[in-house]
């Protein structure tokens, strides 16, 4: 049956052919990941606000309508420590139920960290959402998504938080996929760190994997931009099988821009990313570049 119209007509069988290949793009938000804050109140750069200026700015442009809305949930204590160590798996578990004082004690001692009350479930959840949506990619019932989360996570390393991380999300997800689903095929996972800083997290992770080809680009110069060591030089490449599959484009001067940014994925990032055909691309979508 054809519809009449002055621009001609679609047939409802075109309709439901385009319907099936539209474009399905999850995402997911929990404001319960704002309970993560400082404890005394103060004003700080990684701070609830990051996530709810992104989802009020998406609702505006109405695009939470336009995607499937997933729901958050909480990381599993075994995924999470194939990245990290049970003593930090457990320190970060129990930080919130800890006394303010002795909260407090433990992050004076972190690089870069805060805790309070809510640090825990916002850890868990934050690892958790990246987890669902890169599950949900893989099995195909979603084309790509979107995790809006925090705290973030690429500078936590096995048995340590730092620079505002306490899990890292990324990592724990492509772990997860390779390791944990190995029914779903993904056998290479390409990730992609813009963040002005370099994820020294995710590198170390990875370091001497295969499977796993990690890109950073980031502000380095010469090795004091933080997290201020040699980790994110271009010498970085990983070793052992890994060798080779570690990539690092290090600004040595602050204020890079679009047309920089551009001539990077042009002439590095696209070839490698070709070459090693991934299975699926995960990003380390930084606050801050």
């Amino acid at each position: 049956m054809m519809e009449e119209g002055s621009g001609g007509g679609r047939s409802n069988y075109n309709r439901m052919n385009d319907a099936k290949n539209e474009r399905r793009v999850g995402l997911i938000y929990d404001q319960r990941m704002c309970k993560h804050r400082t404890p005394y109140g103060d004003d700080h750069p990684e701070k609830p606000d990051r996530i709810t200026v992104i989802w009020n700015k998406l609702e505006l442009a109405g695009i939470p309508q336009r995607c499937v809305i997933l729901n958050a949930k909480e990381a599993k204590d075994e995924y999470i420590c194939a990245v990290h160590s049970k003593n930090h798996v457990n320190l970060i578990r129990n930080i919130s139920s800890k006394e303010y004082s002795k909260r407090n004690r433990i992050a004076s001692k972190l690089n870069s960290i805060y805790l309070n009350e809510g640090s825990s479930e916002s850890a868990y959840l934050a690892a958790g959402s990246v987890i669902e949506v890169a599950e949900k990619v893989a099995k195909g019932e979603l084309n790509s998504a979107f995790a809006i989360v925090r705290p973030p996570g690429h500078h936590a390393e096995c048995d340590e938080a730092m620079g505002f991380c306490l899990f890292n999300n990324i990592a724990i997800a492509a772990s997860f996929l390779l390791d944990q689903r190995p029914e779903l095929g993904i056998n290479k996972i390409l990730i992609v760190d813009w963040d002005v800083h370099h994820g020294n997290g995710t590198q170390k992770t990875f370091w001497s994997d295969p499977r796993v080809l990690f890109f950073s680009v980031h502000r380095h110069e010469f090795g004091r931009f933080y997290p201020a060591n040699f980790d994110g030089f271009y010498t970085m490449v990983g070793e052992g099988p890994g060798a080779g599959y570690n990539i690092n484009v290090p600004w040595e001067n602050g204020r890079c821009g679009d047309a920089d940014y551009l001539a990077v994925w042009d002439h590095v990032l696209v070839p490698v990313a070709k070459e090693f055909n991934p299975d699926i691309i995960l990003v380390s979508a930084g606050f801050d570049a």
